[in-house]
């Protein structure tokens, strides 16, 4: 943590010249660029498996054809075709997992009043006038939503709004043009459920906001719209040709 600490001060002390007082927030989302920089290689292996379940699409039909009276055998039919052409239904998954780490080690940060025996002066910085370590309660209860520190939080509610309704039109209009694929995929345990709620889960992202450190909630909305960007642009075949 203290090794950590030190990582976020030393950007912040390189970004101070350019935000002044939120050169912490700053380093925060400059430290999330960071971290999807380096899970970027996953998103591209995600992406490059959703085009290797399209293609076997005809042969999901058929295995769907084929024993369309027995569930239990199409359903590991549908296996044995994924692990033979080496497709993982889940590896859209990864990318989360991996950062996963980061995101709950940004969130131990800011929630820590000491760091190695020693007061947390991570603490002290702000974004415009909330601080790093406040919640959105916090906001609230000091000076209401519509207050300096509230109309922060409104700012970052505005933006993944806006990131999760984009997200939102376009996972619908992925979904619908990949139906076959999708059914197919449906087999596989547990994945018909996610399907359902995969449109709304970036809606999600307004209570983890809500309810986390403002550090972590920068990180969350930072890697939200960083999402948002990169999956338009690697999937950018599926989403023409919706």
């Amino acid at each position: 943590m203290s090794a950590f600490a030190s990582l976020v001060e030393q950007l912040a002390d390189l970004l101070q010249p350019l935000f002044h007082a939120s050169a912490a927030a700053a380093a925060i989302v400059l430290f999330t660029a960071l971290v999807r920089l380096l899970v970027h290689p996953l998103s591209r292996v995600a992406a490059r498996g959703q085009q290797e379940r399209a293609k076997l699409q005809p042969r999901v039909a058929e295995l769907r054809k084929k024993h369309a009276k027995d569930p239990e055998k199409l359903q590991k039919a549908v296996l044995a075709l994924h692990a033979e052409e080496k497709v993982s239904p889940l590896s859209g998954c990864l990318p989360s997992l991996f950062q996963m780490p980061a995101f709950f080690l940004l969130y131990h940060l800011f929630s820590s009043s000491a760091i190695g025996g020693e007061a947390n002066a991570l603490l002290d910085h702000k974004l415009f006038a909330a601080p790093l370590g406040d919640r959105w309660a916090d906001a609230l209860a000091n000076g209401g939503a519509f207050g300096a520190s509230g109309l922060v939080y409104l700012g970052l509610f505005v933006l993944v709004a806006a990131v999760a309704t984009f997200n939102y039109r376009r996972t619908k209009r992925m979904m619908a043009a990949s139906a076959p694929v999708a059914d197919g995929d449906q087999q596989v345990p547990g994945l018909a459920s996610v399907n359902k709620i995969m449109p709304f889960m970036s809606f999600f992202t307004l209570f983890t906001v809500a309810v986390v450190p403002l550090a972590a909630a920068l990180y969350v909305v930072t890697s939200t719209t960083w999402s948002a960007v990169e999956r338009a642009v690697l999937y950018s075949g599926p989403a023409q040709t919706a």
